[in-house]
Protein backbone atom coordinates (compact mmCIF):
# COMPACT_ATOMS: atom_id res chain seq x y z
CA UNK A 1 0.00 0.00 0.00
CA UNK A 2 1.07 3.61 -0.70
CA UNK A 3 1.62 6.22 2.10
CA UNK A 4 1.10 10.07 1.92
CA UNK A 5 4.69 11.01 0.97
CA UNK A 6 3.75 14.77 1.42
CA UNK A 7 4.92 13.44 5.02
CA UNK A 8 8.52 12.36 4.88
CA UNK A 9 10.20 15.66 4.51
CA UNK A 10 9.69 18.51 6.68
CA UNK A 11 10.71 20.82 3.40
CA UNK A 12 7.54 19.54 1.90
CA UNK A 13 4.35 21.49 1.95
CA UNK A 14 1.60 18.89 3.02
CA UNK A 15 -1.68 18.84 1.18
CA UNK A 16 -5.13 20.26 2.10
CA UNK A 17 -6.05 16.35 3.48
CA UNK A 18 -3.40 16.30 5.18
CA UNK A 19 -3.44 19.78 7.83
CA UNK A 20 -3.36 19.50 11.28
CA UNK A 21 -6.80 19.11 12.95
CA UNK A 22 -4.81 20.15 16.25
CA UNK A 23 -6.28 16.87 17.91
CA UNK A 24 -2.92 15.05 19.30
CA UNK A 25 -0.86 17.72 18.33
CA UNK A 26 1.62 19.90 20.70
CA UNK A 27 2.21 17.75 23.51
CA UNK A 28 5.88 17.15 24.81
CA UNK A 29 8.48 14.29 23.79
CA UNK A 30 8.01 13.08 26.79
CA UNK A 31 8.71 8.79 26.51
CA UNK A 32 5.65 6.15 26.88
CA UNK A 33 5.58 5.41 30.84
CA UNK A 34 6.64 2.16 31.77
CA UNK A 35 3.70 -0.57 31.96
CA UNK A 36 3.00 -3.58 33.69
CA UNK A 37 2.35 -6.10 30.96
CA UNK A 38 0.06 -9.22 31.36
CA UNK A 39 0.78 -10.34 28.71
CA UNK A 40 4.20 -10.88 30.44
CA UNK A 41 2.34 -13.28 32.34
CA UNK A 42 0.69 -14.88 29.51
CA UNK A 43 -2.66 -13.01 29.33
CA UNK A 44 -3.18 -11.51 26.37
CA UNK A 45 -4.93 -8.47 25.55
CA UNK A 46 -6.16 -8.07 22.00
CA UNK A 47 -6.27 -5.43 19.33
CA UNK A 48 -9.91 -6.06 18.28
CA UNK A 49 -11.46 -5.09 21.57
CA UNK A 50 -13.26 -1.76 20.35
CA UNK A 51 -11.45 0.68 22.78
CA UNK A 52 -8.03 -0.81 21.45
CA UNK A 53 -9.24 -0.79 18.26
CA UNK A 54 -9.95 2.69 18.10
CA UNK A 55 -6.38 3.50 19.78
CA UNK A 56 -4.59 1.33 16.41
CA UNK A 57 -6.55 3.51 14.32
CA UNK A 58 -5.56 6.69 15.75
CA UNK A 59 -2.29 5.69 15.80
CA UNK A 60 -1.91 4.96 11.96
CA UNK A 61 -4.05 8.13 10.96
CA UNK A 62 -1.41 10.02 13.15
CA UNK A 63 1.34 8.27 10.47
CA UNK A 64 -1.21 8.76 7.54
CA UNK A 65 -2.82 12.05 7.86
CA UNK A 66 -0.88 14.22 10.67
CA UNK A 67 -4.09 13.73 12.71
CA UNK A 68 -5.85 11.75 15.52
CA UNK A 69 -9.22 12.46 13.44
CA UNK A 70 -9.34 9.37 11.36
CA UNK A 71 -12.85 9.36 10.69
CA UNK A 72 -11.76 12.52 9.12
CA UNK A 73 -10.02 10.53 6.23
CA UNK A 74 -12.85 9.01 4.31
CA UNK A 75 -12.73 11.87 1.65
CA UNK A 76 -9.30 11.68 1.73
CA UNK A 77 -8.07 11.53 -2.15
CA UNK A 78 -4.72 12.22 -3.86
CA UNK A 79 -2.34 10.68 -6.20
CA UNK A 80 1.08 10.82 -4.30
CA UNK A 81 3.20 9.92 -6.91
CA UNK A 82 4.24 6.68 -5.65
CA UNK A 83 3.41 4.60 -8.81
CA UNK A 84 -0.03 3.18 -7.47
CA UNK A 85 -2.20 5.82 -8.30
CA UNK A 86 -4.99 7.50 -6.70
CA UNK A 87 -4.36 7.01 -2.75
CA UNK A 88 -7.49 7.51 -0.26
CA UNK A 89 -9.82 7.28 2.28
CA UNK A 90 -9.09 5.73 5.77
CA UNK A 91 -6.53 3.20 5.39
CA UNK A 92 -4.72 4.28 1.70
CA UNK A 93 -6.84 2.28 -1.07
CA UNK A 94 -5.09 2.51 -3.90
CA UNK A 95 -6.39 2.64 -7.53
CA UNK A 96 -3.32 0.53 -8.84
CA UNK A 97 -3.18 -2.07 -6.32
CA UNK A 98 -6.48 -3.72 -6.35
CA UNK A 99 -8.08 -2.82 -3.00
CA UNK A 100 -9.61 0.37 -4.41
CA UNK A 101 -11.34 -1.47 -6.72
CA UNK A 102 -12.87 -4.24 -4.39
CA UNK A 103 -13.79 -1.21 -2.26
CA UNK A 104 -16.11 0.42 -4.97
CA UNK A 105 -17.30 -3.29 -6.28
CA UNK A 106 -18.07 -3.71 -2.35
CA UNK A 107 -19.83 -0.08 -2.08
CA UNK A 108 -21.88 -0.85 -5.29
CA UNK A 109 -23.16 -4.21 -4.07
CA UNK A 110 -24.52 -2.26 -0.84
CA UNK A 111 -25.64 0.79 -2.93
CA UNK A 112 -26.04 0.08 -6.57
CA UNK A 113 -26.15 3.12 -9.08
CA UNK A 114 -23.72 4.81 -6.45
CA UNK A 115 -21.60 7.94 -7.79
CA UNK A 116 -18.62 6.04 -7.62
CA UNK A 117 -20.24 3.36 -9.81
CA UNK A 118 -19.74 4.32 -13.05
CA UNK A 119 -15.95 4.56 -12.14
CA UNK A 120 -15.57 0.22 -11.98
CA UNK A 121 -14.62 0.04 -15.91
CA UNK A 122 -11.72 2.55 -15.53
CA UNK A 123 -11.01 1.09 -11.85
CA UNK A 124 -10.10 -2.34 -13.65
CA UNK A 125 -8.54 -1.01 -16.49
CA UNK A 126 -5.79 0.42 -14.88
CA UNK A 127 -5.58 -1.97 -11.95
CA UNK A 128 -1.40 -2.19 -11.89
CA UNK A 129 -0.62 0.82 -12.65
CA UNK A 130 -0.32 4.69 -12.04
CA UNK A 131 -2.98 5.42 -14.58
CA UNK A 132 -5.78 7.45 -14.80
CA UNK A 133 -7.59 6.78 -17.71
CA UNK A 134 -10.85 7.20 -17.11
CA UNK A 135 -10.95 8.44 -14.01
CA UNK A 136 -9.91 11.88 -14.15
CA UNK A 137 -11.22 14.67 -14.44
CA UNK A 138 -13.99 14.59 -12.02
CA UNK A 139 -13.18 10.99 -9.84
CA UNK A 140 -11.59 12.87 -6.78
CA UNK A 141 -14.75 15.15 -6.54
CA UNK A 142 -17.02 12.26 -6.78
CA UNK A 143 -14.86 10.16 -3.82
CA UNK A 144 -15.28 13.69 -1.92
CA UNK A 145 -19.22 13.77 -2.69
CA UNK A 146 -19.32 9.32 -1.99
CA UNK A 147 -17.61 9.92 1.44
CA UNK A 148 -20.42 11.46 3.00
CA UNK A 149 -22.45 9.01 2.53
CA UNK A 150 -22.73 6.52 5.59
CA UNK A 151 -23.10 3.53 3.24
CA UNK A 152 -19.63 4.34 1.88
CA UNK A 153 -18.16 5.02 5.16
CA UNK A 154 -18.99 1.74 6.04
CA UNK A 155 -17.80 0.06 2.74
CA UNK A 156 -14.74 1.62 3.71
CA UNK A 157 -14.47 0.44 7.52
CA UNK A 158 -15.40 -2.95 6.35
CA UNK A 159 -12.61 -3.32 3.64
CA UNK A 160 -10.44 -2.39 5.92
CA UNK A 161 -11.32 -4.84 8.38
CA UNK A 162 -11.38 -7.48 5.83
CA UNK A 163 -7.95 -7.26 4.07
CA UNK A 164 -5.98 -5.95 6.92
CA UNK A 165 -7.16 -5.37 10.42
CA UNK A 166 -8.60 -9.12 11.36
CA UNK A 167 -6.12 -11.13 9.05
CA UNK A 168 -2.99 -9.42 11.08
CA UNK A 169 -4.65 -9.32 14.53
CA UNK A 170 -5.15 -12.87 13.81
CA UNK A 171 -2.20 -13.54 13.09
CA UNK A 172 -1.02 -12.25 15.61
CA UNK A 173 -2.70 -13.73 17.51
CA UNK A 174 -1.86 -16.98 16.20
CA UNK A 175 2.27 -15.88 16.67
CA UNK A 176 1.53 -15.09 20.49
CA UNK A 177 1.72 -11.50 20.53
CA UNK A 178 -0.12 -9.13 22.77
CA UNK A 179 -2.24 -5.98 21.69
CA UNK A 180 1.31 -3.63 20.43
CA UNK A 181 2.50 -6.86 18.19
CA UNK A 182 -0.65 -7.20 16.71
CA UNK A 183 -0.85 -3.26 15.68
CA UNK A 184 2.76 -3.44 14.82
CA UNK A 185 1.65 -6.30 12.25
CA UNK A 186 -1.53 -3.81 11.11
CA UNK A 187 0.26 -1.08 10.42
CA UNK A 188 2.79 -3.19 8.62
CA UNK A 189 0.36 -4.89 6.50
CA UNK A 190 -1.38 -1.55 5.97
CA UNK A 191 1.62 -0.22 4.48
CA UNK A 192 3.13 -3.12 2.52
CA UNK A 193 0.48 -5.32 1.60
CA UNK A 194 -0.60 -8.56 2.36
CA UNK A 195 1.53 -11.33 0.19
CA UNK A 196 4.59 -13.26 0.47
CA UNK A 197 6.96 -11.24 -1.44
CA UNK A 198 10.48 -9.95 0.22
CA UNK A 199 9.02 -6.55 1.26
CA UNK A 200 5.25 -7.40 1.64
CA UNK A 201 4.27 -8.51 5.14
CA UNK A 202 4.61 -12.19 5.01
CA UNK A 203 7.68 -11.59 3.71
CA UNK A 204 9.02 -9.03 6.89
CA UNK A 205 7.56 -11.58 9.14
CA UNK A 206 9.10 -15.12 7.37
CA UNK A 207 12.54 -12.54 8.22
CA UNK A 208 11.65 -11.76 11.54
CA UNK A 209 10.77 -14.75 12.19
CA UNK A 210 14.70 -16.35 10.60
CA UNK A 211 16.16 -14.07 13.38
CA UNK A 212 13.88 -14.80 16.33
CA UNK A 213 11.62 -16.96 17.36
CA UNK A 214 7.99 -16.04 17.95
CA UNK A 215 6.36 -15.94 21.54
CA UNK A 216 3.91 -18.82 20.08
CA UNK A 217 7.40 -20.70 19.58
CA UNK A 218 8.63 -20.50 22.72
CA UNK A 219 10.45 -16.65 21.77
CA UNK A 220 10.75 -13.87 24.01
CA UNK A 221 7.80 -11.25 23.12
CA UNK A 222 10.66 -8.29 23.31
CA UNK A 223 13.24 -10.18 20.61
CA UNK A 224 10.58 -10.96 18.32
CA UNK A 225 8.96 -8.09 18.08
CA UNK A 226 12.61 -6.10 17.78
CA UNK A 227 13.33 -8.23 14.97
CA UNK A 228 10.29 -7.93 13.41
CA UNK A 229 10.94 -3.92 13.52
CA UNK A 230 14.49 -4.21 12.32
CA UNK A 231 12.72 -6.38 8.97
CA UNK A 232 9.95 -3.49 8.72
CA UNK A 233 12.94 -0.66 8.23
CA UNK A 234 14.18 -2.50 5.49
CA UNK A 235 11.44 -3.38 4.02
CA UNK A 236 10.44 0.82 4.46
CA UNK A 237 14.06 1.57 3.28
CA UNK A 238 14.03 -0.39 0.30
CA UNK A 239 11.27 2.12 -1.67
CA UNK A 240 12.03 6.09 -1.27
CA UNK A 241 8.41 6.60 -0.77
CA UNK A 242 8.56 5.12 2.50
CA UNK A 243 12.16 6.21 3.66
CA UNK A 244 10.82 8.12 6.50
CA UNK A 245 11.00 5.44 9.18
CA UNK A 246 9.12 7.64 12.04
CA UNK A 247 6.06 4.91 12.76
CA UNK A 248 8.72 2.14 13.21
CA UNK A 249 11.93 4.50 15.22
CA UNK A 250 9.36 7.18 17.24
CA UNK A 251 6.22 5.59 17.79
CA UNK A 252 6.43 1.73 17.74
CA UNK A 253 10.01 1.28 19.09
CA UNK A 254 8.97 3.42 22.14
CA UNK A 255 5.64 1.49 22.88
CA UNK A 256 8.50 -1.94 22.74
CA UNK A 257 11.28 -0.25 24.54
CA UNK A 258 8.74 0.61 27.45
CA UNK A 259 7.01 -3.00 27.47
CA UNK A 260 3.89 -1.29 26.55
CA UNK A 261 2.23 -4.84 25.63
CA UNK A 262 -0.67 -4.19 25.83
CA UNK A 263 -0.91 -0.98 24.42
CA UNK A 264 -2.44 1.02 27.01
CA UNK A 265 -2.65 4.72 27.27
CA UNK A 266 -1.37 7.11 28.69
CA UNK A 267 0.68 6.62 24.90
CA UNK A 268 3.30 9.63 23.73
CA UNK A 269 5.03 9.17 20.43
CA UNK A 270 6.28 11.25 17.63
CA UNK A 271 5.65 11.28 13.67
CA UNK A 272 7.49 13.06 11.42
CA UNK A 273 8.73 15.28 14.19
CA UNK A 274 4.93 16.13 15.25
CA UNK A 275 4.23 15.24 18.95
CA UNK A 276 1.08 12.98 19.38
CA UNK A 277 -0.92 11.78 22.80
CA UNK A 278 -3.71 9.61 23.48
CA UNK A 279 -4.37 10.40 26.93
CA UNK A 280 -7.29 7.75 27.65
Amino acid sequence: MSRRIGLTAAAVALPAALVFTGIGVGVGQAATPVHSSAQETGVAANLDDPAKKEIAMKLVSSAENSSLDWRAQFKYIEDIGDGRGYTAGIIGFCSGTGDMLELVEYYTQQKPGNVLAKYLPALRKVNGSDSHSGLDPNFTKDWKTAAADKVFQDAQEHERDRVYFNPSVKQGKDDGLGTLGQFIYYDAIVMHGPGSSKYSFGGIRKTAMSNAKTPAQGGNQTTYLGAFLDARKKAMQSEEAHSDTSRVDTAQRVFLNAKNFDLNPPLKWKMYGESFEIKS
